[in-house]
Protein backbone atom coordinates (compact mmCIF):
# COMPACT_ATOMS: atom_id res chain seq x y z
CA UNK A 1 0.00 0.00 0.00
CA UNK A 2 1.22 3.51 -0.84
CA UNK A 3 1.94 5.84 2.06
CA UNK A 4 2.51 9.58 2.29
CA UNK A 5 6.18 8.88 3.02
CA UNK A 6 6.76 7.32 -0.38
CA UNK A 7 8.84 9.39 -2.75
CA UNK A 8 7.02 10.33 -5.93
CA UNK A 9 8.62 9.72 -9.30
CA UNK A 10 7.18 10.96 -12.60
CA UNK A 11 8.18 9.11 -15.78
CA UNK A 12 7.34 11.10 -18.91
CA UNK A 13 7.44 8.64 -21.77
CA UNK A 14 6.62 5.79 -19.41
CA UNK A 15 4.12 4.04 -21.67
CA UNK A 16 6.65 1.88 -23.48
CA UNK A 17 10.29 0.89 -23.84
CA UNK A 18 12.84 2.23 -21.39
CA UNK A 19 10.22 4.42 -19.72
CA UNK A 20 7.98 1.44 -19.05
CA UNK A 21 10.90 -0.56 -17.62
CA UNK A 22 11.80 2.38 -15.42
CA UNK A 23 8.23 2.75 -14.16
CA UNK A 24 8.09 -0.94 -13.29
CA UNK A 25 11.42 -0.90 -11.46
CA UNK A 26 10.61 2.21 -9.46
CA UNK A 27 7.39 0.67 -8.15
CA UNK A 28 9.29 -2.41 -7.00
CA UNK A 29 11.79 -0.12 -5.25
CA UNK A 30 9.02 1.55 -3.27
CA UNK A 31 8.37 4.68 -5.30
CA UNK A 32 4.92 6.11 -5.89
CA UNK A 33 4.99 6.39 -9.67
CA UNK A 34 3.24 8.62 -12.18
CA UNK A 35 3.33 7.34 -15.77
CA UNK A 36 2.80 10.00 -18.43
CA UNK A 37 2.93 9.49 -22.17
CA UNK A 38 1.77 10.98 -25.47
CA UNK A 39 -0.11 7.67 -25.85
CA UNK A 40 -2.54 8.08 -22.99
CA UNK A 41 -3.88 4.55 -23.31
CA UNK A 42 -0.38 3.11 -23.00
CA UNK A 43 0.27 5.25 -19.92
CA UNK A 44 -2.95 4.02 -18.30
CA UNK A 45 -2.19 0.40 -19.23
CA UNK A 46 1.26 0.49 -17.63
CA UNK A 47 -0.07 2.36 -14.61
CA UNK A 48 -2.85 -0.18 -14.14
CA UNK A 49 -0.42 -3.11 -14.40
CA UNK A 50 2.03 -1.78 -11.80
CA UNK A 51 -0.25 0.13 -9.44
CA UNK A 52 0.69 3.64 -10.56
CA UNK A 53 -1.08 6.75 -11.88
CA UNK A 54 -1.44 7.28 -15.62
CA UNK A 55 -1.76 10.53 -17.58
CA UNK A 56 -1.67 11.67 -21.19
CA UNK A 57 0.64 14.55 -22.11
CA UNK A 58 2.19 15.99 -25.26
CA UNK A 59 5.64 17.24 -24.30
CA UNK A 60 5.63 19.66 -27.24
CA UNK A 61 2.86 21.59 -25.49
CA UNK A 62 4.50 23.63 -22.73
CA UNK A 63 1.20 24.59 -21.12
CA UNK A 64 0.06 20.96 -21.05
CA UNK A 65 3.26 19.85 -19.32
CA UNK A 66 2.94 22.66 -16.78
CA UNK A 67 -0.68 21.60 -16.14
CA UNK A 68 0.45 18.01 -15.62
CA UNK A 69 3.01 19.14 -13.04
CA UNK A 70 0.34 21.12 -11.19
CA UNK A 71 -2.15 18.23 -11.25
CA UNK A 72 0.41 15.72 -9.98
CA UNK A 73 1.59 18.03 -7.19
CA UNK A 74 -2.02 18.78 -6.16
CA UNK A 75 -3.54 15.31 -6.43
CA UNK A 76 -0.64 12.97 -5.65
CA UNK A 77 1.97 14.99 -3.80
CA UNK A 78 5.35 16.72 -4.10
CA UNK A 79 7.46 15.23 -6.87
CA UNK A 80 10.87 14.02 -5.75
CA UNK A 81 12.15 12.82 -9.13
CA UNK A 82 11.37 13.40 -12.79
CA UNK A 83 12.48 10.92 -15.46
CA UNK A 84 12.28 11.98 -19.13
CA UNK A 85 12.75 9.17 -21.66
CA UNK A 86 10.08 10.69 -23.96
CA UNK A 87 11.56 10.92 -27.45
CA UNK A 88 10.97 10.33 -31.14
CA UNK A 89 13.30 8.02 -33.05
CA UNK A 90 13.89 8.41 -36.75
CA UNK A 91 13.96 6.57 -40.02
CA UNK A 92 17.25 6.62 -41.89
CA UNK A 93 17.61 9.26 -44.59
CA UNK A 94 20.42 10.82 -46.55
CA UNK A 95 20.86 14.35 -45.18
CA UNK A 96 19.62 16.01 -48.37
CA UNK A 97 16.55 13.75 -48.48
CA UNK A 98 15.42 14.18 -44.85
CA UNK A 99 11.79 15.45 -44.76
CA UNK A 100 12.04 18.72 -42.87
CA UNK A 101 8.70 18.31 -41.11
CA UNK A 102 9.91 15.03 -39.63
CA UNK A 103 13.31 16.54 -38.80
CA UNK A 104 11.76 19.47 -36.94
CA UNK A 105 9.36 17.22 -35.01
CA UNK A 106 12.26 15.09 -33.74
CA UNK A 107 14.07 18.17 -32.50
CA UNK A 108 10.95 19.65 -30.93
CA UNK A 109 9.97 16.46 -29.08
CA UNK A 110 13.45 15.40 -28.03
CA UNK A 111 15.02 18.67 -26.93
CA UNK A 112 12.19 21.17 -26.51
CA UNK A 113 9.98 18.51 -24.94
CA UNK A 114 12.72 17.58 -22.47
CA UNK A 115 13.21 21.25 -21.63
CA UNK A 116 9.45 21.71 -21.08
CA UNK A 117 9.35 18.77 -18.68
CA UNK A 118 12.43 19.86 -16.74
CA UNK A 119 11.28 23.44 -16.23
CA UNK A 120 7.70 22.50 -15.34
CA UNK A 121 8.62 20.01 -12.61
CA UNK A 122 11.72 21.81 -11.34
CA UNK A 123 9.59 24.72 -10.16
CA UNK A 124 8.21 22.77 -7.20
CA UNK A 125 11.53 21.05 -6.54
CA UNK A 126 13.36 24.38 -6.32
CA UNK A 127 10.75 25.73 -3.90
CA UNK A 128 11.26 22.70 -1.65
CA UNK A 129 15.05 22.76 -2.12
CA UNK A 130 15.08 19.07 -3.04
CA UNK A 131 14.61 16.99 -6.14
CA UNK A 132 16.27 15.11 -8.96
CA UNK A 133 15.82 14.95 -12.71
CA UNK A 134 17.13 12.23 -15.02
CA UNK A 135 16.97 12.87 -18.74
CA UNK A 136 17.62 10.17 -21.33
CA UNK A 137 20.28 10.80 -23.93
CA UNK A 138 21.79 8.23 -26.29
CA UNK A 139 25.12 6.68 -27.19
CA UNK A 140 24.63 8.42 -30.55
CA UNK A 141 25.68 11.56 -28.66
CA UNK A 142 29.24 10.23 -28.62
CA UNK A 143 29.84 9.21 -32.22
CA UNK A 144 28.76 9.87 -35.77
CA UNK A 145 25.92 7.69 -37.02
CA UNK A 146 23.44 7.98 -39.92
CA UNK A 147 20.85 9.47 -37.53
CA UNK A 148 21.09 13.11 -38.53
CA UNK A 149 18.22 14.37 -36.37
CA UNK A 150 18.07 11.89 -33.49
CA UNK A 151 21.81 12.02 -32.71
CA UNK A 152 22.07 15.83 -32.59
CA UNK A 153 18.86 16.06 -30.56
CA UNK A 154 20.23 13.67 -27.94
CA UNK A 155 23.55 15.52 -27.83
CA UNK A 156 21.50 18.62 -27.05
CA UNK A 157 19.68 16.77 -24.26
CA UNK A 158 22.99 15.88 -22.60
CA UNK A 159 24.27 19.45 -22.92
CA UNK A 160 20.99 20.79 -21.54
CA UNK A 161 21.33 18.40 -18.60
CA UNK A 162 24.71 19.86 -17.67
CA UNK A 163 23.40 23.40 -18.02
CA UNK A 164 20.39 22.78 -15.78
CA UNK A 165 22.57 21.01 -13.21
CA UNK A 166 24.57 24.22 -12.85
CA UNK A 167 21.44 26.35 -12.81
CA UNK A 168 19.57 24.49 -10.09
CA UNK A 169 22.31 22.93 -7.98
CA UNK A 170 22.16 25.57 -5.23
CA UNK A 171 18.39 25.07 -5.17
CA UNK A 172 18.90 21.45 -4.14
CA UNK A 173 17.93 19.96 -7.50
CA UNK A 174 20.22 17.42 -9.18
CA UNK A 175 20.06 16.93 -12.95
CA UNK A 176 21.73 13.99 -14.68
CA UNK A 177 21.28 11.96 -17.84
CA UNK A 178 21.63 8.33 -18.88
CA UNK A 179 22.69 7.51 -22.44
CA UNK A 180 21.69 4.00 -23.53
CA UNK A 181 23.29 2.10 -26.36
CA UNK A 182 21.22 -0.09 -28.67
CA UNK A 183 18.55 -1.34 -26.26
CA UNK A 184 16.27 -4.32 -26.78
CA UNK A 185 12.95 -2.46 -26.65
CA UNK A 186 10.05 -3.62 -28.81
CA UNK A 187 10.73 -1.28 -31.71
CA UNK A 188 14.34 -2.51 -31.94
CA UNK A 189 13.32 -6.15 -31.76
CA UNK A 190 10.80 -5.53 -34.55
CA UNK A 191 13.40 -4.19 -36.98
CA UNK A 192 13.97 -6.43 -40.01
CA UNK A 193 17.13 -8.51 -40.47
CA UNK A 194 19.81 -6.59 -42.30
CA UNK A 195 19.17 -3.29 -40.52
CA UNK A 196 22.65 -3.56 -39.00
CA UNK A 197 25.88 -4.77 -40.59
CA UNK A 198 27.18 -8.23 -39.72
CA UNK A 199 26.52 -9.82 -36.34
CA UNK A 200 25.12 -6.99 -34.25
CA UNK A 201 26.52 -8.32 -30.99
CA UNK A 202 30.07 -8.27 -32.38
CA UNK A 203 30.00 -4.47 -32.14
CA UNK A 204 29.72 -4.55 -28.32
CA UNK A 205 32.56 -5.19 -25.89
CA UNK A 206 30.23 -7.36 -23.80
CA UNK A 207 29.08 -9.28 -26.88
CA UNK A 208 25.44 -8.33 -26.42
CA UNK A 209 23.01 -5.46 -26.51
CA UNK A 210 21.39 -3.67 -23.58
CA UNK A 211 18.23 -4.77 -21.78
CA UNK A 212 15.66 -2.06 -20.89
CA UNK A 213 15.82 -3.13 -17.25
CA UNK A 214 19.56 -2.39 -17.19
CA UNK A 215 18.97 1.18 -18.34
CA UNK A 216 16.20 1.48 -15.75
CA UNK A 217 18.62 0.46 -12.99
CA UNK A 218 20.96 3.32 -13.88
CA UNK A 219 18.10 5.81 -14.09
CA UNK A 220 16.55 4.77 -10.78
CA UNK A 221 19.93 5.04 -9.05
CA UNK A 222 20.51 8.60 -10.28
CA UNK A 223 16.94 9.56 -9.42
CA UNK A 224 17.28 8.29 -5.86
CA UNK A 225 18.97 9.78 -2.82
CA UNK A 226 21.69 7.11 -3.18
CA UNK A 227 23.14 9.47 -5.79
CA UNK A 228 22.86 12.54 -3.57
CA UNK A 229 26.32 13.87 -4.50
CA UNK A 230 25.99 13.28 -8.25
CA UNK A 231 24.80 15.98 -10.63
CA UNK A 232 25.63 17.10 -14.15
CA UNK A 233 26.84 13.72 -15.41
CA UNK A 234 25.88 11.57 -18.37
CA UNK A 235 26.02 7.86 -17.56
CA UNK A 236 26.64 5.67 -20.59
CA UNK A 237 24.84 2.31 -20.49
CA UNK A 238 25.83 0.72 -23.79
CA UNK A 239 27.26 -2.79 -23.11
CA UNK A 240 30.61 -1.47 -24.33
CA UNK A 241 29.50 -0.27 -27.77
CA UNK A 242 31.77 2.76 -27.65
CA UNK A 243 34.60 0.85 -25.99
CA UNK A 244 34.65 -1.61 -28.90
CA UNK A 245 34.03 1.02 -31.56
CA UNK A 246 37.60 1.24 -32.85
CA UNK A 247 38.38 -2.47 -32.73
CA UNK A 248 36.96 -3.13 -36.18
CA UNK A 249 40.04 -1.46 -37.67
CA UNK A 250 42.15 -4.23 -36.12
CA UNK A 251 39.99 -7.24 -36.92
CA UNK A 252 37.39 -6.91 -34.21
CA UNK A 253 37.24 -7.31 -30.45
CA UNK A 254 38.88 -10.42 -28.95
CA UNK A 255 36.68 -13.46 -29.27
CA UNK A 256 34.86 -12.38 -32.44
CA UNK A 257 35.30 -14.17 -35.78
CA UNK A 258 38.39 -12.96 -37.60
CA UNK A 259 39.77 -11.09 -34.61
CA UNK A 260 43.50 -10.45 -34.80
CA UNK A 261 43.76 -9.58 -31.10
Amino acid sequence: MHTEQQQIGVVVGGGNGIGEACSQLMVTRGWKVVVADFDGEAAKRVASEIGAHGYQVDVRDRAAVEDLAKVVERDIGPVHSLIVPAAVVQNRYKPDEFPMEEYRNILVVNIEGTFNCCTAFAAGMCERKKGSIVNVGSSTNYCGQPLHAYGPSKAAVVNLTRSLAGQWGRSGVRVNSVSPGLTLVKRVLARPPGRYAGNVNDHFALGRRVEPSEVAEAIEFLASDRAAAITGIDLLVDAGLLAANGWGLYGGVPGTPGSLA
